[in-house]
Order: C-alpha cells, then sequence, then structure tokens
C-alpha cells in the first residue's frame, strides 16, 4: 500500500461495533477470562492487554500505523517526544557507557544528553553532523548508541544518513535518528540503514498543537545485529525482572518489546490513549499537510534569502543550501518540511522582527496548522553559552519559523512588514 493508504487504515481491525473511527479505549486495566489467561498474558505465552501502562487498544493502532508509515517492524509510544528519546538511550546503555551525539540537536535533546543522562552515568559525546568521519574518533568498546536528527532543529542540517549508519555498522552500534521535523511522509531513515527512530508526536503528527506525545520505531531485523553483540549483553542475557527473559530469543521485535517490559512497566512514561486517539487522527492527514508545509516554507525562503536584511536563510530546499543535495538524496521528492530558519544581524534585530509580526505566533513549539517564530537563542537554547550556542548552529540573530497552512502570499507579507518595520 502507498504511504497515504496506510495513514488510513493500518493497524486497525474494526471492532465487534463495526465503528470506522477508532475507538477511545478509555480505560486502566482489563478484565481476564480466568487465572490461566492472565498467567498466560503475563508470560507472554498469549498477546493481549493487561494493564494500560503497558498497552491499549488505542495506542495499540496508533504504534501500528506508525510503525507502517516508518516502514519498521514495530513502535511504542509514549508519554512525550523527549520519553522516547530517553527510552531509546536507556533501553541500549547503562552506567559507565557512552554515546556519540550530533552537536546540532534540539535544545531539549542536548540538555538530556550532555547534563541529565550524565547523571545516570551515561557519558555523551559530541560531533559535527557536517564531519561524520569524525564520529569514529569517539568510538570505543562502551559506546552504545550514534544520535543525530534527520532533519535538525533549529539550524535546519540534512545528515548524511548513509555515511554515519557506515560507521555504526562496522562498529555493530544502534543509531537512533530523530525524525520529527521531516517525518515518515518526507524521510524514512530505514531506508538508509538507520536501526530506532524517535518522534514528538506532538508536533507534525497531531498537527494542530492538540497533544502531548512520542514514540520510538524499531527497524526490520534488528535482532539480528543485538543478537550475539557484545555491546548488549542485556539483550542476550536473562532478564530477571521479567522471570529469565532473553529478548533476543523472543519471536517478537526485541527493542520495543523490552523497552515496554521494562522501561514502560518501570518508568511509566505512557501516552493517554485520548492523546493516541488525536495522533490517530493526524496522520490520516499526515502526507496531505506535509506537502503543504513544505510548498509554503520553500515559498518563504525564497524571498527571505533575497531580502537585504537577511544574512542567510537556513532551509535545504533552496539550490543555493549547502544541505541541497542531501535533501534531494534523502527527502521524498526533495520537500523540505515547514521548519526553516533565518539569521539577521543581532539579537536586537532578531528581538524587534518577532515583536514586530501580526500572523506569526510567538510559540516555542512547531509543526502546527498555524504559523509559528520563535527566537531559540532566548528560548528553547537559552541554557547554552555563546560558545555552545555557535557550536549547534544557533547564533543570537537566528529565528525559526514553522510554516504552518495559511496562504503563502499573507505569510511572506507578514514577514516582509516585520523586516522593514
Amino acid at each position: 500500500m502507498d504511504l497515504q493508504t496506510k495513514a488510513l487504515h493500518a493497524g486497525y481491525t474494526k471492532d465487534t461495533q463495526g465503528t470506522m473511527a477508532v475507538p477511545i479505549y478509555m480505560t486502566t486495566a482489563y478484565e481476564f477470562r480466568d487465572v490461566e489467561h492472565a498467567a498466560n498474558l503475563f508470560a507472554l505465552k498469549e498477546l493481549g492487554n493487561i494493564y494500560t501502562r503497558l498497552n491499549n487498544p488505542t495506542t495499540d493502532v496508533f504504534e501500528k500505523r506508525f510503525a507502517e508509515l516508518e516502514g519498521g517492524e514495530a513502535a511504542l509510544a509514549t508519554s512525550s517526544g523527549m520519553s522516547a528519546i530517553f527510552y531509546a538511550i536507556a533501553n541500549s546503555a547503562e552506567a559507565g557507557d557512552n554515546i556519540v551525539c550530533a552537536k546540532q540537536l534540539y535544545g531539549g535533546s542536548l540538555t538530556q544528553t550532555a547534563h541529565t543522562l550524565k547523571r545516570f552515568g551515561i557519558e555523551s559525546r559530541f560531533f559535527d553532523v557536517h564531519k561524520p568521519e569524525l564520529i569514529e574518533t569517539l568510538i570505543d568498546d562502551k559506546t552504545k548508541v550514534i544520535f543525530f536528527e534527520s532533519l535538525t532543529n533549529p539550524s535546519i542540517d540534512v545528515a548524511d544518513i548513509e555515511a554515519i549508519t557506515a560507521i555504526a555498522d562496522k562498529h555493530g552500534i544502534l543509531t537512533v535518528v530523530d525524525n520529527t521535523v521531516a517525518t515518515p511522509v518526507l524521510c524514512r531513515p530505514f531506508e538508509f540503514g538507520v536501526d530506532i527512530t524517535v518522534h514528538s508526536a506532538s508536533k507534525y503528527t497531531t498537527g494542530q498543537g492538540l497533544s502531548i506525545g512520542g514514540i520510538l520505531v524499531e527497524r526490520k531485523g534488528l535482532i539480528e545485529k543485538l543478537k550475539a553483540n557484545p555491546r548488549y549483553a542485556h539483550f542476550n542475557e536473562p532478564d530477571h525482572s521479567y522471570h529469565g527473559l532473553v529478548y533476543v530469543d523472543v519471536p517478537l521485535p526485541p527493542f520495543t518489546l523490552r523497552a515496554r517490559l521494562s522501561l514502560l512497566r518501570d518508568l511509566g512514561a505512557v501516552v493517554s490513549p485520548f492523546n493516541s486517539w488525536l495522533f490517530i487522527q493526524g496522520i490520516e492527514t499526515f502526507a496531505l499537510r506535509m506537502r503543504e508545509h513544505s510548498k509554503n516554507a520553500l515559498e518563504l525562503a525564497t524571498f527571505l534569502e533575497a531580502h537585504p536584511k537577511v544574512k542567510k536563510v537556513n532551509y535545504p530546499g533552496l539550490k543555493s543550501n549547502s544541505n541541497y543535495e542531501n535533501a534531494q538524496k534523502y527527502f521524498d521528492g526533495g520537500a523540505c518540511s515547514g521548519l526553516l530558519s533565518f539569521e539577521v544581524a543581532s539579537l536586537e534585530e532578531a528581538t524587534k522582527i518577532v515583536n514586530a509580526t501580526e500572523l506569526y505566533s510567538l510559540v516555542v513549539n512547531i509543526g502546527d496548522s498555524k504559523s509559528i517564530i520563535t527566537h531559540p537563542a532566548s528560548t528553547t537554547h537559552q541554557q547554552l553559552s555563546e560558545e555552545e550556542l555557535l557550536a549547534c548552529g544557533v547564533p543570537s540573530g537566528l529565528i525559526r519559523i514553522s510554516c504552518g497552512l495559511e496562504s503563502s502570499k499573507d505569510l511572506i507579507d507578514d514577514i516582509k512588514q516585520a523586516l522593514e518595520a
């Protein structure tokens, strides 16, 4: 099936009522037929609903549908994008290990990897996404993850996915890619060798800024990379917290299975069934929206590139952009999502422009149907030093825009008057 057909049908078998819309199963728990049935579920001899912290019928449809869009084998929904990232890393690494991360990451991802994970005993080492060849200098026998974004936020860089995954595969290391901005509509990282993708479903998946949630997806055949791999002994040895289960010996996708039975069970960052239902509604129009977001962003970026007050425009759909070649290679039809950023002369100039806009909302979200403007250095990346801001591609004069679904003419007119106010 094509992606748009999967977006409407994947993962849902109509229930006894024959409902066309996926029902919202707002329940905490589920009744077992008898003691044997309950015991079989907990022992994985049968698959079914146990408790909504572990699984839920509405969330199950969301997970299956998203996995189909991404081209993966299985998915695990979480309460936020940040919890999806944390689970992907915590499912791979433990105290004493290290991970290798791109410098160009969303601000929350930078603080989680550089600071929060340090308190768990996991070291983060950083590389420039434009220099993947330097990754090997950071790898040792304790490296468990290489983490980067397919389309970076807010520097708007496109990673050379195949170059990074080739290094990871050479050393038997898992790659985790945040595909939030590109979405599976525009970029499918599994086709280029990635092992795990993570998303903030709060962005383009819902599409209207209605709910918080995240999801991680496991590629098909990942078990072969994990099996007998000395880096990931916890997948190959008995899990004594789950009656000696060896994850690579179970005929189920091992990465998402362990994340569900260990991390979701014990840490509990579970998505609400109602939020899962909202994400399902968003998925139905995913492909249509992403084309329109991308079209508006390209038209706005083209205008900004020609404006004398703009020093630089970051949008890989522009032929002049250094990421253009990678965007043509990794993004479907070269469409580059609705996120762009541009740089003006100073912090003062950026502040004046942001405050002068009328149609754009000053918000620290992206992927909404309504257009959003943000000054990253004073908001999402405020916790970083001046040197760290420059290293991750966020100078103080940078303005980020998430192009919504308004008329592109109106979006351009508003930015024009703000630049010239």
